[in-house]
């Protein structure tokens, strides 16, 4: 599975067993800056952020345009550019001598790879969690089209999708569902965690034609920069098809999976997630 990248298999680990790994790989604190998927926030990472911040590190989770409690909404944004602009303004306005760790979950992946092509002297090592993860040869668009083309329609269950000229062609925006939520995203979740995403989930623009354009990425600044990608074992969005796919086309450093993970690991396997961060940050 997933070609000739190393895989790494995390157990059903308890609380002490976390606290025990923290305790015995504390070197160096990092700066980590926390980047969610379409529709959530910033505060999808309540979980992640006091594990980090107990261990030493420094977290930054954003929220993006029109997302969490973002000002913006939906029809003020009019490009993906729009979108990730606080990640972009948040990033420019480090130290010059300042190396981030850079976490992207799912959708945010595409914001972390223009992260990481305007600013790759200030990124350490990019994470993706579970997350698109574009190369430099194909625009990023294409993430999306073998997204859907692997997705069956009824999958979809009762998002709220809207196409541009019908639906046989790629999709404007979407909001999540109720229903899609539980089944697809947060199965392995607490149902706290569920009726809180049902209260602060906001609708979101996928930005197709901007993401299409050919020069986005490059092998000199996005390809320069490691990467290690999170595999979520139970993940019923970004299944093994496409995942095995994005890294086949894209390979990273390592592949790390975790094993009971959900799509929404960081509130699925808080800790197994934050423990793979810590070995991250021992190990770049």
């Amino acid at each position: 599975m997933y070609g000739c990248i190393e895989s790494f298999h995390i157990v059903k680990m308890s609380s002490e067993d976390f606290r025990k790994s923290i305790d015995r790989g504390i070197e160096t604190k990092k700066h980590f800056v926390l980047v969610h998927g379409s529709g959530h926030g910033a505060w999808c990472w309540y979980k992640i952020v006091p594990l980090l911040k107990w261990a030493g590190h420094q977290v930054t989770a954003l929220d993006l345009g029109a997302s969490g409690i973002n000002p913006k909404q939906l029809n003020e944004l009019k490009s993906f550019s729009d979108y990730v602009y606080p990640l972009m303004e948040f990033i420019a306005s480090l130290p010059l001598d300042e190396r981030v760790i850079l976490v992207g979950h799912s959708y945010g992946g595409l914001g972390l790879s223009l992260a990481m092509e305007n600013f790759p002297e200030k990124i350490l090592v990019a994470v993706f969690v579970t997350a698109y993860m574009p190369n430099f040869i194909h625009p990023p668009v294409t993430l999306v089209q073998e997204f859907f083309k692997r997705t069956p329609p009824e999958s979809l269950l009762d998002c709220q999708i809207t196409f541009h000229q019908g639906p046989e062609n790629l999709p404007i925006s979407a909001a999540f569902g109720p229903q899609y939520l539980e089944a697809m995203m947060y199965h392995n979740s607490q149902p706290e965690d569920l009726e809180l995403a049902k209260l602060l989930l906001r609708p979101f623009k996928f930005f197709l034609e901007d993401l299409a354009k050919e020069s986005l990425l490059t092998e000199a600044k996005y390809g320069s920069i490691k990467r290690v990608f999170v595999v979520c074992k139970e993940d019923a969005v970004m299944k093994e098809e496409i995942v095995q796919w994005m890294i086949e086309n894209s390979p990273t450093e390592q592949v790390k999976l975790i094993d009971g993970a959900d799509h929404m690991v960081m509130l699925s396997k808080p800790e197994e997630l934050c423990k793979i961060f810590q070995e991250i940050a021992d190990n770049y």
